[in-house]
C-alpha cells in the first residue's frame, strides 16, 4: 500500500515503530501530488523541500511526530502564504502561527501545503477562489463543495493523510459529504480562532477533515481547549475523544428531524440516509422522530448575519499596509474604492454589500435584530431536541456533487447547497459528516453524507456515533477511481 493513501493513525503506527520514516511519508505526498493536482487543483502552494527538512528534524515519538497535515488557505502557518483564495491578499506571508497550527507543531505534525478554497471562506463550491475552482476527485466535471473544498478534495484524491478546514455554515461537513470523506464542526468556542482570517466572528470554527472518524478524534483532541488568545474560547475540560469511539450505541436515542426530509431532497440521498438510520436501529440505536420547527428560517437568518460580520472584518483589507494595491489612484477614497474593487471577487463584494445593508441605519432592527432573534429560537429548538436525544441524524447536503458552473449565476440555489449545515453554526453545536452511500448520476459514482449533530461540547458523542456507523459499514474505504484526473493531469 502506497504511503499516501493511509490513515493518520495507521501512519503513525508506523512511524512510531520505525518501519518508515517521516522523509518518506512526505516524500510519497510530494510525488502524489505531482501526479494528480493539476488535475484536481486542491492546492495553491506546498513547500515541498520546507516540509522535507522539517521531516528530517521531526520527533516521531509525539503524538503526531513526522505527520504531514494540510492547511487551509484561511489559517495562519508562519512563513507561509495566507491569501485567503484573494487578489486582495496577494503577496500576503503569515508572520506568526494560529493557535491551531502551534499546538499541531508541538504534537509533532508537519504542516503541510495551502489549500484551494472559496474566496475569505464564502462559498459551496470552491469556485470562487480567484487562482480557479478545486475539481472533485471523484468526477473532476463536478464541485468538491466548499468553502473547504481543496481541503475535502485532498484528502480524497490521497494528496493529504489529513486536513484542517473552516466551517461557518457548513464548509467543513458539505465538502466532506461531497468528497467521500469525515469532515467535523466543533462546538463553537472548542478550537481558538485566533489565527483564522476572520468572515463572521460568531459563527467560524477550525475543524479537521480526515479519511476516517478516529483521524479525526486525533486531531480534535491534539487542537482543542482554552485559548488566552481568543476570548471566545472556552475553558471547559478536553477529553480524549478516541477513548470512548469504540464504545457502540446501543441504548442510545437518536433523532431524526422532519425538517430535514423535504422538498428538494435528492431521492438517492434520501435513501441513503433512511438506509442509514435502518443501520443504526440494528446496532441498537432507539430512533424518533423529532421536530426542530424553526429550521425553515436559518437560511435567511444565516444570509444576514454572516454577511453582517463580514463586511465588519474584512473592511481591514484596503491595500495600504498588505496586499494588493490597485494602480493609477488619485487620492485616499478612489485607492480604498478600487483597491477593494479589483481586490475582491463578486460573492465577497455581494457578501460584503449585502452585510452594510442589514447593517445601516433604518434596517439594523428589522433585518439584523430579528435575524439574532430567530438565532436563539433556533439555538433554542436543538436545547428542547438535545433533552430528549443523544444526538441527530439527518442528511449533510441535499444532493451529491454537482456540476462546476452549475450554480455560480443563481446565488440563491448555491446557498441552499448549506440548507442543512448552517443551523448548527446558528446554534454553535457540534456536528460530523461520514460517508455513507454512493449516488449514481450521469455515470459517475458520487458520495453521499450522513450528517450527525450533537449539543454543545459533546464532540465525544458525535464521534462515538459516526465510529459505529463506520467501522460497521465500509463506505469510508471508497476511493474515487481517479482515472479522468490522472488523464487530465
Amino acid at each position: 500500500m502506497e504511503l499516501f493513501s493511509l490513515t493518520v493513525h495507521a501512519t503513525r503506527d508506523l512511524l512510531r515503530t520505525k518501519q518508515v520514516s517521516p522523509k518518506e511519508v512526505t516524500e510519497s505526498l510530494i510525488r502524489r501530488i505531482e501526479r494528480i493536482d493539476s488535475a484536481i487543483h486542491g492546492y495553491l502552494s506546498f513547500d515541498g523541500e520546507r516540509a522535507l527538512k522539517e521531516a528530517e528534524e521531526a520527533d516521531v515519538s509525539l503524538p503526531l511526530g513526522g505527520v504531514p497535515i494540510a492547511i487551509k488557505d484561511v489559517i495562519s502557518v508562519q512563513g507561509h502564504p495566507c491569501g485567503c483564495a484573494s487578489k486582495i491578499l496577494q503577496g500576503y506571508v503569515a508572520p506568526y502561527d494560529a493557535s491551531v497550527i502551534r499546538k499541531l507543531r508541538a504534537a509533532g505534525a508537519i504542516p503541510f501545503g495551502r489549500a484551494n478554497m472559496d474566496e475569505f471562506a464564502m462559498g459551496s463550491s470552491t469556485e470562487n477562489s480567484a487562482f480557479g475552482p478545486t475539481h472533485n476527485p471523484w468526477d473532476i466535471e463536478r464541485t468538491p463543495g466548499g468553502s473547504s473544498g481543496g481541503s475535502a478534495a485532498i484528502v480524497a484524491a490521497d494528496e493529504a493523510l489529513a486536513a484542517l478546514g473552516s466551517d461557518t455554515g457548513g464548509s467543513i461537513r458539505q465538502p466532506a459529504a461531497l468528497c467521500g470523506c469525515v469532515g467535523l464542526k466543533p462546538t463553537y468556542g472548542r478550537v481558538s480562532r485566533y489565527g483564522l482570517v476572520a468572515f463572521a466572528s460568531s459563527l467560524d470554527q477550525i475543524g479537521p477533515l480526515t479519511k476516517d472518524v478516529e483521524d479525526a478524534a486525533i486531531i480534535m483532541k491534539l487542537i482543542s481547549g482554552v485559548d488566552r488568545a481568543d476570548s471566545t474560547s472556552l475553558d471547559a475540560p478536553v477529553p480524549d475523544y478516541t477513548a470512548n469511539l469504540e464504545k457502540g450505541i446501543k441504548g442510545l436515542t437518536l433523532g431524526l428531524p422532519k425538517e430535514y426530509f423535504v422538498e428538494g431532497l435528492d431521492p438517492q440521498v434520501e435513501q441513503a440516509i433512511r438506509t442509514a438510520v435502518a443501520h443504526f436501529e440494528s446496532l441498537g440505536a432507539n430512533i424518533v422522530e423529532i421536530s426542530l420547527p424553526h429550521t425553515e428560517y436559518a437560511l435567511s437568518a444565516y444570509y444576514i448575519i454572516a454577511p453582517a460580520e463580514a463586511s465588519a472584518n474584512l473592511a481591514r483589507f484596503d491595500g495600504v499596509r498588505y496586499g494588493y494595491r490597485a494602480d493609477g489612484i488619485t487620492g485616499l477614497l478612489d485607492h480604498y474604492g478600487k483597491t477593494r474593487e479589483e481586490g475582491f471577487g463578486q460573492e465577497v463584494k455581494r457578501r460584503i454589500i449585502l452585510g452594510t445593508y442589514a447593517l445601516s441605519s433604518g434596517y439594523y432592527d428589522a433585518y439584523y435584530l430579528n435575524a439574532q432573534k430567530v438565532r436563539t429560537l433556533i439555538r433554542r429548538d436543538f436545547e428542547e431536541a438535545f433533552a430528549e436525544v443523544d444526538a441527530i441524524l439527518c442528511p449533510t447536503s441535499p444532493t451529491s456533487a454537482f456540476k462546476l458552473g452549475e450554480r455560480t449565476g443563481d446565488p440563491l440555489k448555491m446557498y441552499l447547497a448549506d440548507i442543512f449545515t448552517l443551523a448548527a453554526n446558528m446554534a454553535g453545536i457540534c456536528g460530523i459528516s461520514i460517508p455513507c452511500g454512493l449516488a449514481n448520476v450521469e455515470g459517475s459514482k458520487l458520495p453521499i453524507g450522513l450528517q450527525i449533530l450533537g449539543k454543545a461540547l459533546d464532540e465525544g458523542m458525535v464521534l462515538r456515533v459516526a465510529n459505529a456507523y463506520e467501522k460497521s459499514t465500509k463506505w469510508h474505504l471508497a476511493r474515487p477511481e481517479l482515472g479522468n484526473a490522472e488523464k487530465a493531469a
